[in-house]
């Protein structure tokens, strides 16, 4: 289902009567679904990134006990009686399935994520859902986006059996939480069952407790926004089931036996069908329970299934433009290409010289900001707290030494937050070569050590290029090449290429 931005793919497409039947789960701020609540920038990155969320430092992780959260009830806002103003829209009595609901209680959330798929539409040997993009598996994205979501307290993973250590270990590496490792079945559907059984408290050895709600999504959408899901997940407990949808990008038509035009359907009134999907619980599981052999084996509609087999049609919920699902090799590139935007929007520029001292290394960092004018660019007075709030760019101004102890100071800080475990960190060491008071040969000598440290750099996956500036110019000259500087420092932080990792370019 769905697809790439720029193509209709072959998603199912669902019949749109009227726009009543549409719509965003409007909630006001108070209770535990409302975005209001959530801090800004949440679902600006897949994974972590921009949550609030990060990797924690060693010392941390050897220190940290897991915690859950809880079902806790909020009191609704001032002036609510103490009752959150979305219970207003509400059913005037409780749910089937959640008998005496209160308006504003969190539900129990979990979510099903089917990857055992080959990949054969991507026309690589290793199956899609683990293809790198920048060096990290397409699902680990896709894991890190869910993880981010608080009240999501399972996420359960179907995989098939020779795929099961290959995931076991992306979840150690990067450090994931609230994962369940399920056995894959032959077909999506089955798949899905098994991913549902492993929540349901009917079967046998079963370690985790039934949700009210679970999600279904893919594996292979890594760009899910906290929004999105919330949305369907207050309107599956409203409707039973619940479903993102998009405007169909191409005309579908259907062909005769002799491969003519037989006829085509009115584009307006179909859209596409997307993930995530969101149900009751009961809702699904007593679906599948009741599927026949036929649906298992060749359907690929969840939302289907929840009005084939228990009745409930399903509310349809407008879906963000980034719920494309990777399909085809060239996804991937443009999966890699809006990670690295998205990454690459804050800069962050470290001296070894006070703030207020006036110097060509300052020239430089106001250059910069002319030149990236659409990025933050921030001064790195508070290291710690800019490497907390999960910025991915460094820029290091070496101007008072041609050694490397500012850029190593900053090396070990990130290496010790493990902030580089998500995303590969740019780190751009910056020389200002002053010919006229060291000897050339010198301080060369000096600035061409940057290979040993990239070297070992690269292996914490932080990427450390060195650029040298030529210090003094006649003022003309100087200028061109600071701008040129910032130009550089630019392309490396926007490509990210490995290939210089360790080079030192010249402006």
């Amino acid at each position: 289902m769905g697809g790439s931005p720029d193509r209709c793919g072959l998603s199912t497409a669902v019949r749109f009567e009227t726009r009543r039947h549409l719509g965003r789960a409007d909630t006001c701020g108070g209770c535990w679904a409302c975005p209001r609540r959530r801090e800004p920038g949440n679902s600006a990155l897949p994974g972590a990134l921009g949550s609030g969320l990060r990797p924690k430092t060693r010392r941390e992780g050897r220190l940290a006990a897991r915690s859950s959260p809880g079902n806790v009830r909020r009191p609704g806002p001032r002036g609510s009686g103490g009752r959150c103003p979305c219970a207003r829209s509400a059913p005037a009595r409780p749910l089937p399935h959640d008998p005496g609901r209160a308006g504003c209680r969190a539900p129990a959330v979990a979510a099903v994520l089917p990857a055992g798929g080959s990949g054969e539409r991507m026309g690589v040997p290793t199956p899609k859902q683990f293809c790198p993009i920048l060096e990290r598996p397409l699902i680990s994205y896709t894991l890190q986006a869910l993880e981010r979501v608080s009240w999501i307290k399972d996420i359960i993973v179907a995989v098939t059996g020779e795929s099961m250590e290959t995931m076991k270990g992306i979840i150690q590496r990067y450090q994931h939480k609230r994962i369940s490792l399920v056995e894959a079945g032959v077909t999506r559907h089955r798949s899905i069952f098994n991913g549902l059984k492993a929540l349901a408290e009917d079967q046998p050895n079963c370690r985790l407790s039934k949700p009210e709600v679970v999600i279904i999504h893919d594996a292979v959408r890594p760009f899910v926004e906290e929004d999105v899901l919330l949305n369907v997940v207050t309107a599956a407990q409203e409707h039973g089931a619940s479903g993102a949808i998009r405007p169909l990008v191409s005309t579908v038509i259907s062909p005769s036996v002799d491969s003519c035009l037989d006829h085509s359907l009115e584009r307006a009134r179909y859209r596409a069908s997307e993930m995530p999907q969101a149900f009751l619980f009961d809702v699904i599981y007593e679906a599948y329970q009741q599927c026949s052999d036929y649906d298992l084996e060749f359907g690929t509609e969840c939302l289907h299934l929840a009005l084939k087999y228990s009745h409930i049609k399903a509310k349809l919920v407008e879906g963000s433009p980034d719920l494309w699902k990777v399909t085809y090799k060239r996804d991937l590139y443009a999966a890699e290409s809006i990670i690295k935007e998205r990454i690459s929007q804050q800069v962050c520029v470290v001296m070894d010289t006070k703030e207020d001292e006036e110097h060509v290394g300052r020239c430089l960092e106001e250059m910069l900001k002319t030149e990236l004018n659409h990025i933050k660019v921030t001064s790195g007075q508070d290291l710690q707290q800019i490497i907390v709030e999960q910025c991915y760019n460094f820029v290091c101004m070496n101007v008072m030494t041609s050694d490397f102890e500012e850029t190593q100071r900053l090396l070990n800080m990130l290496e010790e937050s493990n902030l580089s475990i998500l995303y590969p960190v740019v780190v751009i060491s910056v020389h200002f070569l002053d010919y006229e008071s060291v000897p050339f040969g010198q301080k060369m000598e000096k600035v061409m050590q940057i290979r040993e440290f990239a070297k070992e750099a690269k292996k914490g996956n932080i990427l450390l290029f060195g650029l040298l500036i030529y210090f003094p110019q006649e003022e003309q000259k100087l200028q061109e090449s600071l701008r040129q500087g910032a130009t550089i420092i630019a392309a490396l932080i926007k490509e990210r290429n490995s290939g210089l990792v360790g080079q030192l370019l010249v402006a």
